[in-house]
């Protein structure tokens, strides 16, 4: 018998001070059987620091090949932002940068061991996508602080995340590292 997906919910609270975004959202998170914790608390992290109109949770999740953990789309269902999770490869975000107007990329992981797979290798508009990674001691503490039903508070200025989740509080600064760069 297949497991299935651990449903979590998270109210929460968004105040991107460097983008002028102040929202209250309601979300639902499927944890597919095989998401690390860490994979889908970055997912949540990518999900609220990109946060516009348009912005969904792929259907597939981590188990989708054809759609990012995350993505964007306009009012006519173009797909306009693929924001990768993780450690994608080459090859995917070759793809990813030619189907939207803008690809990023949020990992738990060491940056300089995503980087380093992605030096040299065949990306469309390369130069164009971020990768942004977290404290792993951050990501660790968020972790262990989610439950099935969660609130949370996520500020942020300056590229510095602060964020509330059942009470714990942490912050991390939020790294940006160039593709082709090692950090």
């Amino acid at each position: 018998m297949a497991l299935s997906a651990t449903l979590h919910t998270f109210d929460a609270q968004l105040a991107d001070v460097d983008r002028g975004v102040y929202e209250d959202l309601e979300l639902r998170l499927a944890r597919h059987p095989s998401e690390t914790a860490e994979f889908m608390v970055t997912r949540l992290l990518a999900y609220l620091l990109e946060y516009e109109e348009g912005i969904t949770f792929s259907d597939g999740g981590v188990s989708s090949t054809d759609e990012p953990a995350v993505l964007v789309r306009d009012l006519t269902g173009r797909l306009t932002t693929w924001i990768e999770v993780g450690a994608p490869d080459a090859e995917r975000l070759h793809r990813a940068s030619k189907l939207a107007d803008r690809v990023a990329i949020y990992t738990h992981r060491d940056p300089a061991k995503v980087l380093g797979p992605l030096a040299g290798k065949r990306i469309h508009r390369a130069e164009a996508i971020p990768l942004y990674s977290f404290d792993r001691a951050f990501i660790d503490t968020a972790v262990r602080a989610v439950a099935r039903r969660n609130t949370v508070t996520l500020s942020v200025t300056e590229r510095s995340a602060y964020l509330e989740i059942n009470g714990t509080t942490l912050s991390t600064a939020v790294e940006e590292h160039a593709l082709g760069t090692r950090p």
